[in-house]
């Protein structure tokens, strides 16, 4: 058998991924994947919100932009609210 070097293929012993144990590496690397994307997704949405209020034609424009912005959050948190109410 010749040696491979690590990350070719194939590979002598597998991983097990069915297991549900994390090593301590793996589950920070999962808390830092998760960190990466809520920022990533933050960043977009902020990023979209910005585009819409550099669009606008004018001060007036732009205020109304940002208010049906808030708008549209705060309803969206109101029903948020509720569902998590309802679920209990």
């Amino acid at each position: 058998m010749t040696k491979h070097r690590p990350g070719e293929w194939p590979v002598a012993s597998p991983a097990d991924l069915s297991t549900g144990d994390s090593t301590p590496m793996e589950k920070q690397g999962a808390q830092h994947l998760a960190l990466t994307r809520a920022q990533a997704r933050w960043e977009l949405t902020l990023g979209s919100i910005r585009a819409d209020l550099e669009e606008q034609p004018s001060e007036v424009c732009l205020r109304a932009a940002a208010r049906r912005w808030q708008d549209a959050i705060t309803a969206m948190a109101d029903e948020t609210t509720a569902a998590l109410k309802k679920a209990g």
